[in-house]
């Protein structure tokens, strides 16, 4: 049975994909500070991921993992121009830093020759809407991070697989910090488009995890079919 580590398995995507793994057969893990959210069945490891001790606590708590999935994020509309740089560095430590820790410290644990990491950018990483503001610059960074991630493993001769999935709009808690302040535009997107769902997200992350040993998908861009940016 192969194990894996869902990091923000509590809600959204990240408890979509717990539960897509669970159903396929996986022994899941979820990582998260609300452990009491988590899906029936996946066994809880608490952690704040602002926190790099407590990270590395949690991954010494482990002994084996086949998978990682980040799924773990945060999403503030914060300007660069006039943006609360107390809300950056909050991103980027989450967005960022502990997904890159993360990643780190699940190699040791993988089979030889083994292991697979999914991290979740999002569009918001492959272009800069007008609103996209520090959040943005994560999520370009989530795939510098996973690129370079991956090359590092080829140049040494690492069977390890990483792909970057990169939703639009996804109907989740998320979405609505996002939007905090803006709830009548968050109402108006909610009218004009049908979003994605966790559950379709989670259908691709499982198509990515489950695909042959010789198969790397690297990164996938993910819209609903009613968005055009």
């Amino acid at each position: 049975m192969k194990t894996a580590l869902v990091t923000g398995a509590s809600s959204g995507i990240g408890k979509a994909i717990a539960i897509a793994l669970q159903e396929s057969g996986m022994k899941v893990t979820g990582l998260c500070r609300s452990v009491e959210n988590l899906p029936e069945g996946v066994t809880p490891l608490a952690c704040d991921l602002r926190d790099a001790t407590q990270i590395q606590e949690a991954f010494l708590s482990l002994d084996h993992l086949d998978i990682l999935v980040n799924s773990a994020g945060l999403a503030y509309l914060s300007r660069l121009t006039d943006g609360d740089p107390a809300l950056w560095e909050e991103m980027w430590q989450v967005n960022v830093h502990a997904l890159s820790l993360c990643c780190q410290l699940a190699l040791p644990l993988f089979p030889e020759n083994s292991g697979q990491i999914l991290n979740l950018s999002s569009m918001s990483g492959h272009r800069v809407p007008p609103t996209g503001g520090f959040y943005a610059a994560t999520k370009f960074a989530v795939r510098a991070v996973s690129e370079a991630l991956r090359a590092e493993l080829k140049t040494a001769g690492s069977s390890v697989r990483v792909c970057t999935l990169s939703p639009g709009f996804v109907d989740t808690p998320l979405l609505d910090k996002y939007f905090a302040g803006r709830e009548d535009q968050l109402k108006q997107t909610r009218e004009s488009i049908q979003m994605l769902t966790p559950e379709s997200i989670a259908a691709s992350a499982l198509h990515v995890l489950t695909s042959p040993p010789d198969v790397e998908i690297n990164d996938i861009m993910m819209r609903s079919a009613d968005q055009a940016m």
